[in-house]
């Protein structure tokens, strides 16, 4: 691909932006780049290219694409971007920056996609990958974004990227050699449009795979099931509640894997240390793209063994006067509060709340009723949660997350549980789900 005098407009000046914008630069491409944030309000990693004789600044607007040969969208774009919608009927490309990664990367590429456990699954993988002697990069929408592996020597065997939805809008050959898609539950509706709009673009993940590929999908996960018959490569499923004649399963406190023209494969479920019945399903996905790549049982079981998790993702963050309280910051939508939930089998007091992604906070209802014995309510979204999830469970409401966590404590007893999975974005108040976290964690460490 030769990007030799073309001008490439970059929307969004994030970490991603600016990744492709650089990498662009550097492929001879006049690149113009515009946010609908002004350049003073742009990352402090963009002046590291503000000078420099390729790049230029546009106005936010269809005029920016006079002349343009493609677009870049950084993922917080949405479809319906006025930019974008223009872009499309003046026949100009839309490129997504994995898709224009893709176009460079040479290492095979295992991605892992689903409305929650992308990243602990991406990260157990990259570490089972390491302990089995494999050079791996591990980044995606974690950490680096693939267009800064795309500019190095690219001397590993194996990249793992966590992909999510924003990633796959844009893509035409995107072609990983392992493909996982863990779950799909309500979840960023407000810009795909639709929940069938969302489920349709994660089901691209599968699209260019062949039959030398792996496609690994949720056997339980009612929503795959329409995927499946479009599928190329190889498939295999998980399932956390029935047995398979083929993939991997649960029976008899092991973890199951069968694998055609392989030998039957055991792996005590004593060897993980998340809680929750949906982290085992992230580690069956891990343990059957591990062993398709090489990966020996030993090192599987090991690295499994090992591996303790991630901060915001229902982590444990201290006891006060016998009430223990855990953070799941990155809780963002409705399915990831249905499994922490789930996780629990002592009372819990839910904190719920934030700036609403168009949420079906309806379907908490059953849970609600045998799960907690009060809500705390917080945020922009409490009053629309408060009228879909009705009063089968006592509600409380704050403004701000400080006092919603003041009350639930005023309000617990000991052997409770207090518990921040919020279901929405953290934008009304905080910067990300990560500010939210260490917030959280603070205010309960000072009690």
């Amino acid at each position: 691909m030769d990007f030799t005098g073309k001008k490439i407009v970059v929307i969004g000046m994030g970490k991603t932006g600016i990744a492709a914008a650089r990498f662009l630069g550097k492929q001879g491409a006049n690149v113009v780049v515009t946010d609908e944030k002004s350049p003073d309000q742009w990352s402090g990693e963009f002046q590291q290219i503000a000078r420099e004789k390729w790049l230029a600044t546009g106005e936010y607007n269809v005029r920016v694409l006079e002349g343009a040969s493609m677009v870049v969208p950084s993922p917080g774009i949405p479809p319906d971007n006025e930019i974008l919608i223009a872009a499309q009927k003046n026949n100009i490309p839309v490129v997504s920056e994995i898709e224009l990664a893709y176009w460079f990367i040479k290492v095979p590429i295992i991605a892992v996609t689903g409305t929650n456990g992308k990243t602990t699954t991406t990260t157990l993988l990259g570490e089972i990958l390491k302990r089995s002697g494999k050079k791996t990069f591990v980044g995606g929408n974690i950490g680096n974004p693939l267009i800064e592996y795309a500019d190095t020597a690219q001397e590993d065997d194996f990249i793992v990227a966590e992909i999510s939805s924003f990633q796959l809008q844009w893509v035409e050959k995107f072609r990983p050699f392992v493909a996982i898609l863990l779950n799909i539950t309500c979840d960023h509706v407000n810009y795909h449009g639709s929940f069938a709009g969302y489920r349709s673009v994660k089901a691209r993940i599968f699209a260019n795979q062949t039959k030398t590929d792996l496609a690994i999908l949720n056997d339980t996960d009612q929503e795959q099931d329409e995927i499946a018959g479009d599928i190329g490569a190889q498939m295999m499923k998980f399932s956390s509640r029935d047995i398979l004649s083929r993939g991997i399963f649960i029976e008899n406190d092991h973890i199951v894997l069968r694998m055609p023209g392989r030998d039957e494969e055991q792996y005590p479920l004593s060897i993980i240390n998340l809680p929750g019945r949906h982290n085992v399903e992230n580690v069956m996905a891990a343990i059957m793209a591990a062993r398709f790549c090489g990966c020996s049982q030993e090192d599987i079981i090991a690295a499994v063994r090992d591996f303790r998790g991630l901060p915001h993702r229902i982590e444990f963050v201290d006891e006060k006067n016998s009430v223990k309280f855990y953070d799941d910051s990155k809780g963002t939508n409705v399915g990831s509060v249905l499994r922490a939930l789930e996780t629990f089998a002592q009372p819990v007091i839910l904190l719920l709340g934030g700036r609403d992604k168009d949420g079906d906070f309806e379907s908490l209802k059953p849970l609600l009723k045998t799960k907690a014995k009060k809500v705390v309510l917080f945020g922009e979204a409490r009053g629309r949660i408060a009228s879909l999830i009705g009063e089968d469970v006592p509600i409380l409401q704050e403004t701000r997350l400080r006092e919603a966590i003041l009350n639930a404590y005023k309000n617990a007893q000991p052997g409770d549980i207090v518990l921040l999975s919020p279901g929405c974005a953290s934008f009304d108040e905080f910067a990300n789900y990560k500010e939210r976290g260490n917030f959280f964690k603070d205010v309960v460490r000072s009690l």
